[in-house]
């Protein structure tokens, strides 16, 4: 695959997501778009790395593990060092739709940054997932200001441009909320488009206690510092 073929990169961590990897590139591959994928793999125990071997991807390898947030930001500096105009993120499980990934395009030029809101109703979303998912969405707006419905949602489309603008320091789960945090401070435009709501099947790797502890910290760093 040529270096930077399109300006749109889509962006996937992985980790242990060899059983996914090929129907999601395949799907998005199929989407009458220009784009091009980066992989992260995370530190994967699986097969993960031999699966990417086979797939006409981009491809980086954490060793060892990092977490999501590390894996995150280097992909998207990844991005912005190979000329990129928008990265899009999407979970590597998918609980994330790659259909959806034009909804994102056609707002492109509206936003800095879209987010991918899910269907969060308490009927529709795992009870501990509705309740840190609305209390940090709640907070994240009034610090960006900018309406935040999905703040854990990590289906989004990112300008280059904002990343260029931001100096993102977390590199966990919280890495996610910074961004929004730093955009909203500095002025960027914070967007949504609608996607669905996909649990079946996922995992997550969050851990409620400790990453709450560090968006805590993210508060505590904007009231304080």
């Amino acid at each position: 695959m040529p270096e930077n073929s399109h300006t749109t990169l889509v962006l996937i961590p992985a980790y242990n997501a060899g059983k996914y990897l090929k129907e999601l590139t395949s799907r998005i591959k199929a989407l009458e778009y220009p784009l091009d994928i980066l992989i992260v793999n995370d530190g994967s125990t699986d097969n993960t790395n031999e699966v990417i071997k086979d797939l006409d991807v981009f491809s980086l390898i954490n060793d060892p593990n990092q977490g999501k947030g590390y894996t995150l930001k280097r992909g998207c500096d990844w991005a912005v060092k190979h000329g990129y105009k928008f990265v899009i993120t999407i979970d590597a499980d998918l609980q994330h739709l790659p259909e959806e990934i034009p909804r994102f395009l056609g707002n492109g030029n509206k936003a800095d940054v879209i987010i991918g809101t899910r269907d969060i109703r308490l009927e529709v979303m795992p009870p501990h997932r509705w309740l840190t998912n609305n209390l940090t969405s709640l907070i994240i707006s009034v610090f960006s200001g900018a309406r935040v419905r999905d703040s854990q949602s990590g289906y989004r489309l990112l300008a280059t441009k904002a990343l260029r603008m931001v100096e993102v320091k977390s590199v966990k789960y919280d890495y996610e909320s910074e961004i929004l945090f730093q955009v909203g401070a500095l002025g960027a435009a914070i967007g949504e488009v609608p996607i669905s709501t996909v649990y079946e099947g996922s995992h997550s790797y969050i851990n409620p206690l400790v990453d709450t502890g560090r968006f805590i910290r993210q508060i505590w760093k904007r009231l304080w510092l």
